[in-house]
Protein backbone atom coordinates (compact mmCIF):
# COMPACT_ATOMS: atom_id res chain seq x y z
CA UNK A 1 0.00 0.00 0.00
CA UNK A 2 1.39 3.41 -1.06
CA UNK A 3 0.98 6.39 1.27
CA UNK A 4 1.40 10.07 0.46
CA UNK A 5 4.19 11.51 2.59
CA UNK A 6 5.05 15.14 3.32
CA UNK A 7 8.69 14.41 2.48
CA UNK A 8 7.72 13.97 -1.19
CA UNK A 9 7.85 17.74 -1.62
CA UNK A 10 11.46 17.70 -0.43
CA UNK A 11 12.27 14.97 -2.95
CA UNK A 12 10.87 17.06 -5.80
CA UNK A 13 12.91 20.08 -4.69
CA UNK A 14 16.02 17.90 -4.59
CA UNK A 15 15.35 16.44 -8.04
CA UNK A 16 14.89 19.87 -9.63
CA UNK A 17 18.02 21.33 -8.05
CA UNK A 18 20.83 21.44 -10.65
CA UNK A 19 23.39 21.45 -7.82
CA UNK A 20 21.95 18.45 -6.01
CA UNK A 21 24.21 16.03 -4.18
CA UNK A 22 23.62 12.33 -3.52
CA UNK A 23 20.73 12.12 -1.08
CA UNK A 24 20.60 9.87 1.97
CA UNK A 25 17.15 9.11 3.41
CA UNK A 26 17.54 8.47 7.11
CA UNK A 27 15.14 6.97 9.61
CA UNK A 28 14.44 3.91 11.71
CA UNK A 29 13.62 0.59 10.15
CA UNK A 30 10.13 0.11 8.71
CA UNK A 31 9.08 3.76 8.53
CA UNK A 32 8.64 3.47 4.73
CA UNK A 33 11.96 4.57 3.22
CA UNK A 34 12.12 1.87 0.54
CA UNK A 35 8.48 2.23 -0.51
CA UNK A 36 8.87 6.01 -0.68
CA UNK A 37 11.83 5.90 -3.06
CA UNK A 38 10.45 3.10 -5.22
CA UNK A 39 7.37 5.22 -5.79
CA UNK A 40 9.49 8.32 -6.43
CA UNK A 41 11.54 6.35 -9.00
CA UNK A 42 8.47 6.24 -11.25
CA UNK A 43 9.08 9.92 -12.04
CA UNK A 44 12.32 8.99 -13.83
CA UNK A 45 12.78 7.55 -17.30
CA UNK A 46 15.19 4.96 -15.94
CA UNK A 47 15.98 3.59 -12.51
CA UNK A 48 18.58 1.24 -11.07
CA UNK A 49 17.45 -0.25 -7.77
CA UNK A 50 19.92 -2.06 -5.53
CA UNK A 51 19.40 -3.66 -2.12
CA UNK A 52 22.83 -3.90 -0.52
CA UNK A 53 21.66 -6.58 1.91
CA UNK A 54 21.73 -8.84 -1.16
CA UNK A 55 25.14 -10.28 -1.94
CA UNK A 56 24.71 -9.88 -5.69
CA UNK A 57 23.82 -6.19 -5.40
CA UNK A 58 26.56 -5.45 -2.87
CA UNK A 59 29.15 -7.14 -5.10
CA UNK A 60 29.22 -4.11 -7.42
CA UNK A 61 31.04 -2.25 -4.63
CA UNK A 62 33.32 -5.07 -3.45
CA UNK A 63 35.78 -5.21 -6.34
CA UNK A 64 37.69 -1.96 -5.80
CA UNK A 65 36.29 -0.49 -9.01
CA UNK A 66 36.11 3.26 -9.56
CA UNK A 67 32.83 5.15 -9.93
CA UNK A 68 32.88 5.02 -13.73
CA UNK A 69 33.41 1.26 -13.83
CA UNK A 70 30.68 0.65 -11.24
CA UNK A 71 28.14 2.74 -13.17
CA UNK A 72 29.07 1.14 -16.48
CA UNK A 73 28.52 -2.29 -14.93
CA UNK A 74 25.19 -1.27 -13.40
CA UNK A 75 23.92 0.40 -16.56
CA UNK A 76 25.03 -2.52 -18.71
CA UNK A 77 23.15 -4.94 -16.47
CA UNK A 78 20.01 -2.80 -16.81
CA UNK A 79 20.46 -2.14 -20.55
CA UNK A 80 20.76 1.61 -19.98
CA UNK A 81 23.15 3.88 -21.87
CA UNK A 82 25.63 5.73 -19.65
CA UNK A 83 24.66 8.84 -21.63
CA UNK A 84 21.25 8.63 -19.90
CA UNK A 85 22.70 9.23 -16.43
CA UNK A 86 20.81 12.53 -16.12
CA UNK A 87 17.50 10.70 -16.65
CA UNK A 88 18.31 7.89 -14.25
CA UNK A 89 17.77 7.36 -10.54
CA UNK A 90 20.28 5.13 -8.81
CA UNK A 91 18.80 3.88 -5.53
CA UNK A 92 21.07 2.20 -3.00
CA UNK A 93 18.82 0.67 -0.38
CA UNK A 94 20.20 -0.60 2.96
CA UNK A 95 23.41 1.28 2.27
CA UNK A 96 24.53 0.77 5.86
CA UNK A 97 25.49 -2.76 4.80
CA UNK A 98 28.25 -1.48 2.49
CA UNK A 99 30.81 1.02 3.80
CA UNK A 100 32.35 0.93 0.29
CA UNK A 101 29.06 2.13 -1.21
CA UNK A 102 28.82 4.94 1.34
CA UNK A 103 32.34 6.04 0.44
CA UNK A 104 31.53 5.84 -3.28
CA UNK A 105 28.82 8.52 -2.96
CA UNK A 106 31.59 11.12 -3.00
CA UNK A 107 32.84 9.97 -6.39
CA UNK A 108 29.35 9.73 -7.87
CA UNK A 109 28.92 13.37 -6.92
CA UNK A 110 32.30 14.51 -8.22
CA UNK A 111 32.48 12.45 -11.41
CA UNK A 112 28.79 12.12 -12.38
CA UNK A 113 26.99 15.25 -11.14
CA UNK A 114 24.03 14.68 -13.48
CA UNK A 115 23.25 11.28 -12.01
CA UNK A 116 20.41 11.21 -9.46
CA UNK A 117 21.62 9.12 -6.51
CA UNK A 118 19.49 8.29 -3.47
CA UNK A 119 20.59 6.03 -0.65
CA UNK A 120 18.48 4.79 2.25
CA UNK A 121 19.27 2.93 5.39
CA UNK A 122 18.89 2.59 9.11
CA UNK A 123 21.68 2.36 11.67
CA UNK A 124 23.77 4.69 9.51
CA UNK A 125 25.54 6.17 12.51
CA UNK A 126 27.03 2.76 13.20
CA UNK A 127 27.96 2.12 9.57
CA UNK A 128 29.74 5.48 9.41
CA UNK A 129 32.18 4.28 12.04
CA UNK A 130 33.45 1.73 9.51
CA UNK A 131 33.84 4.20 6.63
CA UNK A 132 37.43 5.33 6.21
CA UNK A 133 36.54 8.51 4.36
CA UNK A 134 32.94 9.60 4.77
CA UNK A 135 31.80 11.99 1.99
CA UNK A 136 31.28 14.98 4.29
CA UNK A 137 29.88 17.96 2.37
CA UNK A 138 29.18 15.81 -0.68
CA UNK A 139 25.85 14.34 0.39
CA UNK A 140 22.47 15.68 1.52
CA UNK A 141 20.03 14.23 4.04
CA UNK A 142 16.29 13.89 4.45
CA UNK A 143 14.62 12.30 7.47
CA UNK A 144 11.57 10.04 7.38
CA UNK A 145 9.38 9.29 10.39
CA UNK A 146 6.21 7.27 11.05
CA UNK A 147 3.11 8.73 9.44
CA UNK A 148 1.83 11.81 11.23
CA UNK A 149 -1.84 12.72 11.57
CA UNK A 150 -2.04 14.60 8.25
CA UNK A 151 -0.46 11.63 6.46
CA UNK A 152 -2.83 9.29 8.31
CA UNK A 153 -5.85 11.25 7.08
CA UNK A 154 -4.53 10.93 3.53
CA UNK A 155 -3.96 7.22 4.06
CA UNK A 156 -7.55 6.59 5.15
CA UNK A 157 -8.72 9.00 2.42
CA UNK A 158 -10.75 11.18 4.77
CA UNK A 159 -10.95 14.18 2.45
CA UNK A 160 -13.50 16.07 4.54
CA UNK A 161 -11.26 15.93 7.61
CA UNK A 162 -8.25 17.00 5.54
CA UNK A 163 -10.19 19.96 4.23
CA UNK A 164 -11.18 21.05 7.72
CA UNK A 165 -7.77 20.61 9.33
CA UNK A 166 -6.21 22.84 6.67
CA UNK A 167 -8.41 25.74 7.79
CA UNK A 168 -6.69 28.11 10.21
CA UNK A 169 -8.25 28.42 12.66
CA UNK A 170 -10.17 25.15 12.57
CA UNK A 171 -13.97 25.49 12.54
CA UNK A 172 -15.69 24.65 15.87
CA UNK A 173 -18.18 22.29 14.20
CA UNK A 174 -15.32 20.05 12.99
CA UNK A 175 -13.88 19.54 16.46
CA UNK A 176 -15.64 16.38 17.63
CA UNK A 177 -15.08 14.52 14.35
CA UNK A 178 -11.40 15.43 14.17
CA UNK A 179 -10.94 14.48 17.82
CA UNK A 180 -12.52 11.06 17.28
CA UNK A 181 -10.34 10.35 14.23
CA UNK A 182 -7.24 11.51 16.06
CA UNK A 183 -8.03 9.29 19.03
CA UNK A 184 -8.07 6.26 16.73
CA UNK A 185 -4.77 7.40 15.21
CA UNK A 186 -3.38 7.86 18.74
CA UNK A 187 -4.23 4.24 19.52
CA UNK A 188 -2.70 2.60 16.42
CA UNK A 189 0.18 5.01 15.74
CA UNK A 190 1.88 5.81 12.46
CA UNK A 191 3.90 2.75 11.39
CA UNK A 192 3.08 2.13 7.70
CA UNK A 193 2.62 -1.63 8.06
CA UNK A 194 0.22 -1.14 10.97
CA UNK A 195 -1.85 1.46 9.12
CA UNK A 196 -1.95 -0.68 5.96
CA UNK A 197 -3.20 -3.65 7.99
CA UNK A 198 -5.81 -1.51 9.70
CA UNK A 199 -7.10 -0.08 6.40
CA UNK A 200 -7.25 -3.44 4.67
CA UNK A 201 -9.02 -5.29 7.47
CA UNK A 202 -10.81 -2.41 9.24
CA UNK A 203 -10.02 -4.06 12.53
CA UNK A 204 -7.59 -3.72 15.42
CA UNK A 205 -7.68 -7.43 16.18
CA UNK A 206 -4.55 -8.46 14.29
CA UNK A 207 -2.49 -5.35 14.99
CA UNK A 208 -0.69 -6.74 18.08
CA UNK A 209 0.97 -9.32 15.83
CA UNK A 210 2.20 -6.55 13.54
CA UNK A 211 3.54 -4.49 16.44
CA UNK A 212 5.37 -7.49 17.83
CA UNK A 213 6.90 -8.25 14.45
CA UNK A 214 8.19 -4.68 14.15
CA UNK A 215 9.47 -4.59 17.72
CA UNK A 216 11.16 -7.96 17.26
CA UNK A 217 13.06 -6.46 14.34
CA UNK A 218 14.43 -3.76 16.61
CA UNK A 219 15.27 -6.33 19.29
CA UNK A 220 17.13 -8.43 16.73
CA UNK A 221 19.08 -5.38 15.63
CA UNK A 222 20.63 -5.23 19.10
CA UNK A 223 23.66 -7.05 17.73
CA UNK A 224 24.26 -4.14 15.40
CA UNK A 225 23.89 -1.52 18.11
CA UNK A 226 26.15 -3.22 20.64
CA UNK A 227 29.95 -3.09 20.74
CA UNK A 228 30.28 -5.98 23.21
CA UNK A 229 28.29 -8.46 25.30
CA UNK A 230 27.76 -6.01 28.17
CA UNK A 231 26.35 -3.40 25.81
CA UNK A 232 24.12 -6.08 24.32
CA UNK A 233 22.64 -7.00 27.69
CA UNK A 234 22.05 -3.37 28.66
CA UNK A 235 20.31 -2.55 25.40
CA UNK A 236 18.06 -5.59 25.74
CA UNK A 237 17.22 -4.49 29.28
CA UNK A 238 16.38 -0.96 28.11
CA UNK A 239 14.19 -2.18 25.25
CA UNK A 240 12.23 -4.43 27.62
CA UNK A 241 11.70 -1.80 30.35
CA UNK A 242 11.84 1.70 28.84
CA UNK A 243 8.09 1.91 28.13
CA UNK A 244 7.41 1.80 31.88
CA UNK A 245 9.14 5.18 32.33
CA UNK A 246 7.38 7.15 29.62
CA UNK A 247 5.69 9.43 32.16
CA UNK A 248 8.85 10.63 33.89
CA UNK A 249 12.39 11.86 33.53
CA UNK A 250 14.99 9.14 33.84
CA UNK A 251 18.34 8.55 35.49
CA UNK A 252 20.95 6.42 33.75
CA UNK A 253 22.37 5.02 36.98
CA UNK A 254 20.54 1.76 37.77
CA UNK A 255 17.93 2.37 35.07
CA UNK A 256 14.96 -0.01 35.26
CA UNK A 257 15.94 -1.27 38.71
CA UNK A 258 19.19 -2.65 37.36
CA UNK A 259 22.74 -2.58 38.67
CA UNK A 260 24.14 -1.01 35.51
CA UNK A 261 26.34 2.04 35.83
CA UNK A 262 25.48 5.47 34.51
CA UNK A 263 28.16 5.47 31.82
CA UNK A 264 27.08 2.06 30.47
CA UNK A 265 23.37 2.91 30.40
CA UNK A 266 24.02 6.32 28.88
CA UNK A 267 26.05 4.80 26.05
CA UNK A 268 23.33 2.21 25.38
CA UNK A 269 20.64 4.91 25.29
CA UNK A 270 22.72 7.01 22.92
CA UNK A 271 23.01 4.02 20.59
CA UNK A 272 19.23 3.54 20.62
CA UNK A 273 18.83 7.27 20.04
CA UNK A 274 21.14 7.08 17.03
CA UNK A 275 19.03 4.19 15.73
CA UNK A 276 15.91 6.41 16.13
CA UNK A 277 14.17 3.69 18.18
CA UNK A 278 14.11 5.32 21.62
CA UNK A 279 15.10 8.99 21.67
CA UNK A 280 16.48 11.04 24.53
CA UNK A 281 14.64 14.36 24.88
CA UNK A 282 16.72 16.73 26.97
CA UNK A 283 15.48 19.78 28.85
CA UNK A 284 16.52 23.35 28.27
CA UNK A 285 16.67 26.32 30.62
CA UNK A 286 16.61 28.84 27.76
CA UNK A 287 13.74 31.29 27.31
CA UNK A 288 15.33 33.02 24.32
CA UNK A 289 16.73 31.70 21.05
CA UNK A 290 18.82 29.70 20.50
CA UNK A 291 17.32 26.88 22.55
CA UNK A 292 20.11 24.58 23.72
CA UNK A 293 19.70 21.21 25.46
CA UNK A 294 21.19 20.84 28.92
CA UNK A 295 22.86 17.44 28.71
CA UNK A 296 23.68 17.49 32.43
CA UNK A 297 20.00 17.24 33.36
CA UNK A 298 17.76 14.16 33.30
CA UNK A 299 16.07 13.52 29.94
CA UNK A 300 12.70 12.11 28.99
CA UNK A 301 12.17 9.15 26.69
CA UNK A 302 10.51 9.33 23.29
CA UNK A 303 9.62 6.12 21.46
CA UNK A 304 9.74 6.02 17.68
CA UNK A 305 5.97 5.51 17.55
CA UNK A 306 3.14 5.88 20.05
CA UNK A 307 1.34 2.84 18.64
CA UNK A 308 4.36 0.68 19.43
CA UNK A 309 4.45 2.23 22.90
CA UNK A 310 0.75 1.55 23.49
CA UNK A 311 1.22 -2.07 22.48
CA UNK A 312 4.15 -2.49 24.86
CA UNK A 313 2.02 -0.98 27.65
CA UNK A 314 -0.93 -3.22 26.67
CA UNK A 315 -3.37 -0.32 26.94
CA UNK A 316 -4.94 -0.13 23.46
CA UNK A 317 -8.15 -1.98 24.35
CA UNK A 318 -8.82 0.41 27.24
CA UNK A 319 -8.10 3.44 25.04
CA UNK A 320 -10.88 2.50 22.63
CA UNK A 321 -13.64 3.54 25.03
CA UNK A 322 -12.17 6.95 25.95
CA UNK A 323 -13.12 10.30 24.44
CA UNK A 324 -10.30 12.30 26.03
CA UNK A 325 -7.01 10.43 25.84
CA UNK A 326 -5.04 13.28 27.40
CA UNK A 327 -6.16 12.06 30.84
CA UNK A 328 -5.12 8.47 30.19
CA UNK A 329 -2.07 6.56 31.46
CA UNK A 330 -0.66 9.15 33.85
CA UNK A 331 -1.43 11.84 31.25
CA UNK A 332 1.61 10.66 29.27
CA UNK A 333 0.24 9.31 25.96
CA UNK A 334 -0.96 12.52 24.31
CA UNK A 335 2.16 14.55 25.25
CA UNK A 336 4.23 11.71 23.78
CA UNK A 337 2.20 11.72 20.57
CA UNK A 338 2.28 15.52 20.22
CA UNK A 339 6.06 15.35 20.54
CA UNK A 340 6.07 12.65 17.85
CA UNK A 341 3.96 14.89 15.61
CA UNK A 342 6.38 17.80 16.03
CA UNK A 343 9.38 15.55 15.34
CA UNK A 344 7.69 14.29 12.14
CA UNK A 345 7.85 17.80 10.68
CA UNK A 346 11.67 17.75 10.76
CA UNK A 347 12.40 16.29 7.34
CA UNK A 348 15.51 18.42 6.74
CA UNK A 349 17.30 17.86 10.03
CA UNK A 350 17.45 15.52 13.00
CA UNK A 351 16.58 18.22 15.53
CA UNK A 352 14.51 17.19 18.52
CA UNK A 353 12.22 19.44 20.59
CA UNK A 354 13.10 20.27 24.18
CA UNK A 355 11.05 20.73 27.32
CA UNK A 356 11.79 23.64 29.65
CA UNK A 357 12.83 23.33 33.26
CA UNK A 358 13.54 25.68 36.12
CA UNK A 359 14.99 23.72 38.99
CA UNK A 360 15.56 25.08 42.48
CA UNK A 361 15.97 23.43 45.85
CA UNK A 362 12.54 24.46 47.10
CA UNK A 363 10.55 24.08 43.89
CA UNK A 364 10.80 23.21 40.23
CA UNK A 365 8.90 24.07 37.05
CA UNK A 366 8.57 22.10 33.85
CA UNK A 367 6.91 23.09 30.55
CA UNK A 368 6.26 20.36 27.99
CA UNK A 369 7.87 22.16 25.08
CA UNK A 370 10.00 25.26 24.53
CA UNK A 371 9.28 25.93 20.87
CA UNK A 372 11.55 28.35 18.94
CA UNK A 373 9.52 30.44 16.53
CA UNK A 374 11.39 33.11 14.59
CA UNK A 375 13.04 35.33 17.23
CA UNK A 376 11.15 34.10 20.31
CA UNK A 377 10.66 30.91 22.32
CA UNK A 378 7.01 30.02 22.94
CA UNK A 379 6.06 27.80 25.89
CA UNK A 380 3.69 24.94 25.06
CA UNK A 381 1.86 22.97 27.74
CA UNK A 382 -0.11 19.79 27.02
CA UNK A 383 -2.95 19.59 29.54
CA UNK A 384 -5.97 17.39 30.09
CA UNK A 385 -8.52 20.18 30.24
CA UNK A 386 -9.25 23.89 30.13
CA UNK A 387 -9.13 24.08 33.91
CA UNK A 388 -5.71 22.44 34.24
CA UNK A 389 -3.12 24.27 36.31
CA UNK A 390 -0.59 26.30 34.35
CA UNK A 391 1.86 27.03 37.14
CA UNK A 392 4.99 26.14 35.15
CA UNK A 393 3.73 27.94 32.06
CA UNK A 394 3.29 31.07 34.16
CA UNK A 395 6.85 30.75 35.44
CA UNK A 396 8.05 30.78 31.84
CA UNK A 397 5.77 33.63 30.73
CA UNK A 398 6.85 35.86 33.61
CA UNK A 399 10.48 35.49 32.52
CA UNK A 400 10.21 35.68 28.73
CA UNK A 401 10.24 38.79 26.55
CA UNK A 402 6.87 38.32 24.83
CA UNK A 403 3.21 37.62 25.65
CA UNK A 404 2.47 34.38 23.76
CA UNK A 405 1.80 30.93 25.23
CA UNK A 406 0.09 27.75 24.02
CA UNK A 407 -1.96 25.05 25.72
CA UNK A 408 -2.65 21.83 23.77
CA UNK A 409 -5.67 19.97 25.13
CA UNK A 410 -8.87 18.09 24.24
CA UNK A 411 -11.01 21.23 23.99
CA UNK A 412 -11.87 23.53 21.11
CA UNK A 413 -9.63 26.16 19.60
CA UNK A 414 -9.69 29.58 21.21
CA UNK A 415 -7.37 32.45 22.09
CA UNK A 416 -7.88 34.17 25.43
CA UNK A 417 -6.25 37.07 27.20
CA UNK A 418 -5.24 36.29 30.77
CA UNK A 419 -2.63 37.05 33.44
CA UNK A 420 0.04 35.23 35.37
CA UNK A 421 -0.18 35.19 39.20
CA UNK A 422 2.51 37.88 39.11
CA UNK A 423 0.24 40.14 37.06
CA UNK A 424 1.85 39.87 33.61
CA UNK A 425 -0.83 39.88 30.90
CA UNK A 426 -0.42 37.34 28.13
CA UNK A 427 -2.32 35.59 25.36
CA UNK A 428 -3.04 31.88 25.64
CA UNK A 429 -3.78 29.96 22.44
CA UNK A 430 -5.75 26.82 23.29
CA UNK A 431 -5.23 24.21 20.56
CA UNK A 432 -6.95 20.83 20.20
CA UNK A 433 -4.30 18.12 20.31
CA UNK A 434 -5.10 16.93 16.77
CA UNK A 435 -3.38 20.11 15.49
CA UNK A 436 0.15 19.03 16.47
CA UNK A 437 1.33 18.83 12.87
CA UNK A 438 0.01 22.37 12.26
CA UNK A 439 1.90 23.99 15.13
CA UNK A 440 4.08 26.25 12.95
CA UNK A 441 1.13 27.52 10.93
CA UNK A 442 -0.85 28.25 14.09
CA UNK A 443 2.06 30.06 15.69
CA UNK A 444 2.30 32.21 12.55
CA UNK A 445 -1.43 32.96 12.78
CA UNK A 446 -1.15 33.64 16.52
CA UNK A 447 1.87 35.92 16.51
CA UNK A 448 0.99 37.83 13.34
CA UNK A 449 -2.64 38.54 14.21
CA UNK A 450 -2.21 39.19 17.93
CA UNK A 451 1.20 40.85 18.10
CA UNK A 452 -0.27 44.12 19.31
CA UNK A 453 -3.22 42.68 21.24
CA UNK A 454 -1.46 43.37 24.54
CA UNK A 455 0.25 46.71 25.00
CA UNK A 456 3.66 46.62 26.71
Amino acid sequence: MIFKRIIEKNLEVWKNNPDRKPLIIRGARQVGKTTLIKEFAKSYKYSVMLNLEKTTDASFFNNNMDAKSILESLFLAQNISIASAGETLLFLDEIQESPAAIQMLRYFYEDFPDLNVIAAGSLLEFAMRKVKSFPVGRVEYLYLHPLNFIEYLKAIDHQAALQQIEKIPVEPFAHSVLLDIFNRYAIIGGMPEVIANFIQKDSLTELPQVYESIWDTYRNDVEKYAANETDRRIIKHIISTAHLYIDQRIKFQGFGQSNYRSREVGEAFRNLDDAKVIRLIYPTTDIEVPVKPDLRKSPRLQFLDTGLLNNELEIQAEMLILKDLSKYYKKAIIPHLVMQEVISLNTLSDKKPHFWVREKKQSSSEVDMAFPYKDIVIPIEIKSGSDGALKSLHQFVERCNHHFAVRIYAGKFEIVETKTPGGKPYLLMNMPYYLGTKISEYLAYFTENYRTAIKP
